[in-house]
């Protein structure tokens, strides 16, 4: 099979779960026999480029850096676009896979790859979970997971709280009638996206139902996000869940943790700063554990945006400057097994609703336990105080008691977690269900 994987964002320029998820399949795929071709999006680029990454072409395709409202908000084919779909209408491939949707790929590029006669099958990485949540982490009012039933003034009370409305302008805004913020919504500038919240969550309630319509198979990651989907009224036989699966050359083979010299329990978060990754949360939390407690805390990962420098420089801030707390770049992806290893435990604290997160389950792979949101993939495998720690998104007190008591106490929970950790899912198995889903679609 010629098979396209269309992701939002790619190697070398960005790194991140969605883009390793995508090489890994793309690598087990050629492997299998299949003819392979990648194509993304990218911001600010003058013509379309094509390159090779890890033996597998990729064609980048150019949209603007700044888009307008109306191509952000998929009302419009994105400047550039055009270029990828008559890269589609060339490449004529068996399967077209979307991973996720972002400017510049989204239903109009669904549309133009089945004209080219190819067969459909989105995967949402996104907690948006397609065009669901416009908030982005399914977080009502990002202090609980949501039920997800879309509601349009329900929805863009909690979008607007999130980008900074007072309450009484986020509560008015959000009553307005659909004619009235459709009309509204026109007007220019940030009032205008703000007046046409909820004409913009009733499109994006339709463009999910024309992206189901229009493809084969809409996978998610996690029961939960399949449970959702469903009951915004997708048809159930399309809804499929392909849990994430770690790299099958991680090395845990023969594991050996390394004996510690000392009592000092240290815990690892490894990933993005991203808020919605629950850093800050953790940040905070620290302050709370008693200074006596023999504990150290690592942040690594990579700042690529403006956003995470921003917020791994509130991470030293929400701290306090703690000594027990240090932050660091990101390790290189052959170096990761060895990082996750120096730790007792990952912590994997997010604010939304996570399929992995990956680094989370490849450290339970490599006999590392996890302190985890209670939502999310991680939180599907695990059993609370069984062989993990799980504490509800957010909740800074309960992630303090959590890091307390795996330092002061190790033998009765990394140790005992330790010995009854679930197995997890390798590539090799996802991309087996894949395959099945594309012959099948």
């Amino acid at each position: 099979m010629k098979i396209v994987q269309a992701v939002g964002w790619y190697h070398p320029d960005s790194v991140g779960g969605t883009e390793l998820y995508v090489s890994a399949l793309s690598q087990a795929l050629r492997a299998a026999g299949h003819e392979v071709l990648v194509a993304a999006p990218e911001p600010g680029l003058s013509a379309p480029r094509t390159y090779e990454h890890e033996g597998c072409e990729v064609f980048r395709y150019p949209i603007p850096a700044t888009p307008s409202r109306d191509e952000a908000q998929g009302a419009v084919t994105v400047r550039g676009a055009e270029h990828f779909h008559r890269w589609l209408s060339a490449a004529r491939a068996d399967v077209v896979h979307m991973h996720t949707f972002v400017t510049g790929l989204g239903v109009e590029e669904i549309i133009a790859a089945r004209d080219a006669g190819s067969r459909i099958v989105v995967t949402t990485h996104a907690s948006s979970l397609g065009y669901l949540c416009q908030r982005g982490s399914l977080m009502q009012h990002g202090q609980s997971l949501c039920d997800g039933i879309v509601d349009a003034s329900r929805c863009a009370e909690c979008v607007l709280e999130d980008r900074g409305a007072p309450a009484a302008i986020r509560s008015m805004v959000a009553s307005l009638p659909a004619k009235v913020s459709r009309v509204t919504g026109a007007l220019p500038g940030a009032m205008g996206t703000a007046l046409g919240m909820t004409d913009l969550i009733r499109r994006n309630l339709c463009r999910q139902r024309a992206m189901l319509h229009s493809v084969e198979a809409f996978v998610v990651l996690t029961e939960r996000a399949a449970e959702i989907v469903r009951a915004n009224g997708a048809p159930p036989a399309k809804v499929v869940v392909n849990r994430v699966g770690i790299r099958d050359n991680i090395d845990d083979h023969g594991i050996v943790l390394p004996a510690r010299s000392d009592a000092v329990t240290r815990v690892g978060y490894v990933g993005r700063f991203e808020h919605v990754k629950g850093v800050l949360d953790l940040a905070a939390a620290i302050r709370r554990v008693p200074a006596h407690v023999s504990l150290r805390l690592e942040f690594r990962g990579p700042a690529q945006s403006p956003s995470d420098i921003v917020t791994k420089a509130l991470i030293a801030q929400a701290s306090g400057g703690d000594p027990r707390v240090s932050v660091h770049e990101g390790v290189a992806p052959g170096q990761i097994d060895h990082l996750l290893r120096s730790y007792d435990v990952i912590c994997c604290p997010s604010r939304c609703l996570e399929g992995g997160p990956m680094v989370g389950l490849e450290a339970m792979a490599l006999g590392v336990p996890v302190i985890a949101a209670s939502v999310g993939g991680v939180a599907e495998i695990v059993e609370d105080g069984v062989n993990a720690r799980l504490v509800p998104p957010g909740d800074i007190d309960r992630l303090a008691a959590a890091l307390t008591e795996v330092a002061t106490n190790p033998a009765a929970t990394i140790a005992q977690w330790r010995r009854r950790l679930p197995a997890t899912r390798r590539m090799c198995q996802v991309t087996r269900d894949y395959l099945d889903l594309y012959c099948r679609s």
